[in-house]
């Protein structure tokens, strides 16, 4: 009984019983129009069979009804697709009812085939006209409702574009309302959609439309739109000063809740970078994590924790949240039960750098899949620090790798970094032993399929340069650009994660190093310009830019392939495969990482700094080994 209090079930009762007299009212009207020219009415005998039927076919209707779905959503809700699955439920229903009066027939009359005519299009006009009166009625606007005076102009008129109109209109309280649309496709121009808006013109003539319209604001309701269209938007509005948001992308739908005004964004530095966003299909190339178990180390970070939000979509056994940072696994753990409801997650408090710990972590969930993202990644702190990082990102992936490798994980996928590429510090250098670690396991355990992910840049990462630059835009500036010349790679960290998990299930898993297709590099002033603006700014007039020196090791472009590797294609969009000239001699690698970790375990900074030196700037031969250069 307290179940059909809830307003759930109270809302479908409430539709049952609607259904049920418009039901019994459409075969009355039959009846009804069947008789209508007989100046005697209806003979007694159709009397006697209605009073007997009508009960039958009432129930018979609602039992195809509800079979069909009907009762599944609020008519308030109802869309051009659940008309046509209520006229499919009709004709079903009537079908059903006219073979059961033909075969069946437990009355005493038979049914005249014009009552059974009549009553499927009175029930499919009632039925489907009450769903679309309850519609119009509730998004119409109360009359005592002041008109808004916040005018809005909606780029894009598909679903998503109709989607924040109808928003506005069953919000009054938004104080906004759409005055129309621009959309580039062709056979829109010139068409009224919902609620009679007329589709204005193209994006390319969004200048004079926004002239003409003066709009207060200006929402993208595209969330696959290009780089390259949302910057083309939002120059021409800052040029107006009028507010530009935006619908979230793919991925932010994906996490999302239901109200579509709640969701709406200011447009950020990712929108606009002018590279097409990249969407992978994540149920079908995350496939081989379903009901299996997976370790995520580094599970709070940046990288970490989008792995984790994506494993959990494609329903794994079990996923073991691996980290040493109480507060970041905290956190993961928090919005896994909390906010996702994703309850098959176990944390785990450990430091990849210890090998009891790992060991005994590894043999007791035992892995199927194994993701290492646990890594030290800012250049100057790790230039300071050079046994941490060490310690933390080569000797931690190799206890990781043999521990994952003992305990039988089926794959082992290393979260690399271009600063691996003809490294130029300890930072960077760490992260190529680590991709050597991978390598030789690959060989030296071929229980296992082993591979690392190379990528740039992510956007929003802890210490990544958009939130330093938000940051001192917030305080007033200066922004702080070490070079104008400086570019780099740059994608969403949804976007890189996906890729990693794809990558995750391609090659033949002997240590390959695989290459994420990041676009073109993005100069590092311009992201700064295009912050400021997007803050409301002007570069130098509001927020000034200041040039400062690089930082040691820090180089003005980084590439994602070395000179010792070529680019080879996979079977997986937008993923590359970095093959070697020179092979690694497994020997080598294993006795330069055994003297790397005796000099930090005697904890010997000045002779491991001057060893990880030598390795950076190895010459001639030594480079073609260990895949370093000058």
């Amino acid at each position: 009984m307290r179940r059909l209090n809830h307003p759930v079930y109270r809302n479908r009762l409430g539709q049952i019983l609607a259904d049920a007299a418009l039901v019994a009212l459409a075969y009355f009207l039959a009846f009804q129009l069947r008789f209508l020219d007989d100046p005697h009415g209806w003979p007694h005998r159709y009397e006697l069979l209605f009073a007997q039927s009508v009960g039958f076919v009432i129930a018979g209707k609602l039992i195809v009804f509800a079979v069909c779905g009907m009762y599944q959503k609020w008519w308030r809700y109802v869309s051009g697709r659940d008309f046509l699955l209520i006229a499919r439920a009709v004709a079903i229903s009537s079908a059903l009812l006219v073979i059961a009066f033909a075969i069946v027939n437990p009355f005493d009359h038979r049914l005249p085939r014009s009552v059974e005519v009549i009553d499927f299009l009175f029930t499919l006009i009632l039925v489907a006209g009450a769903r679309l009166l309850v519609r119009l009625v509730v998004e119409r606007p109360s009359k005592g409702a002041r008109v808004p005076k916040h005018e809005v102009l909606v780029v894009g008129a598909g679903s998503g574009g109709q989607m924040v109109v109808r928003e506005l209109r069953l919000n009054p309280a938004l104080g906004a309302t759409a005055i129309g649309f621009v959309d580039d496709d062709p056979r829109k121009r010139g068409m009224r959609m919902i609620g009679g808006i007329k589709v204005l013109g193209s994006t390319d003539e969004i200048a004079p439309i926004l002239d003409e319209t003066d709009p207060d604001e200006v929402i993208i309701a595209i969330p696959s739109a290009p780089g390259t269209l949302r910057a083309k938007v939002v120059a021409a509005c800052r040029e107006r000063r009028i507010r530009v948001r935006t619908l979230p992308t793919v991925f932010e739908l994906l996490r999302g809740g239901v109200q579509l005004s709640r969701q709406l964004r200011d447009v950020q530095v990712e929108d606009v970078l002018g590279r097409e966003p990249i969407v992978v299909e994540l149920d079908r190339v995350g496939a081989y994590l379903h009901d299996k178990i997976v370790l995520v180390t580094g599970a709070g970070g940046s990288i970490g924790s989008e792995l984790c939000r994506q494993i959990a979509r494609v329903n794994p056994k079990l996923l073991v949240m691996l980290d040493h940072a109480e507060d970041n696994l905290f956190e993961i753990e928090r919005e896994m039960l909390d906010e996702r409801h994703f309850t098959n997650a176990e944390s785990v408090l450990a430091d990849c750098r210890e090998p009891h710990r790992m060991l005994e972590t590894m043999q007791r969930f035992k892995p199927d899949v194994v993701f290492h993202a646990a890594a030290y990644k800012h250049v100057p702190l790790m230039e300071a620090n050079p046994l941490e990082a060490v310690r933390n990102n080569a000797i931690a992936t190799r206890i990781t790798a043999e521990t994952a490798a003992a305990a039988k994980a089926e794959r082992f996928v290393l979260i690399s970094t271009d600063k691996a590429v003809n490294p130029k510090t300890v930072m960077g250098a760490s992260k190529a032993m680590a991709e050597w670690i991978v390598e030789v396991a690959g060989h030296t355990h071929p229980g296992t399929r082993f591979a690392s992910v190379r990528f740039g840049n992510v956007l929003a990462s802890s210490g990544s340069v958009v939130p330093i630059f938000r940051g001192q835009i917030e305080r007033g500036g200066p922004v702080t650009v070490t070079h104008p010349e400086m570019t780099r790679y740059f994608m969403t960290i949804p976007e890189a994660v996906q890729l990693v998990i794809r990558a995750g299930d391609i090659g033949a898993g002997k240590g390959e190093v695989f290459v994420l297709d990041m676009g073109e590099p993005v100069k590092i002033v311009d992201l700064a310009h295009n912050m400021i603006r997007l803050a409301g700014y002007e570069p130098e007039r509001d927020i000034a830019i200041e040039f400062t020196q690089p930082r040691p090791g820090e180089k003005l472009s980084e590439v994602l392939f070395s000179v010792n590797e070529v680019a080879q294609p996979t079977a997986a969009k937008r993923i590359n495969r970095a093959v070697r000239t020179t092979p690694l001699e497994p020997a080598w690698v294993d006795s330069t990482l055994s003297s790397l970790e005796a000099m930090v375990l005697a904890g010997d900074e000045a002779n491991l700094a001057e060893r990880v030196v030598d390795l950076i700037a190895a010459p001639g031969g030594n480079a073609a080994k260990v895949g370093l250069d000058e």
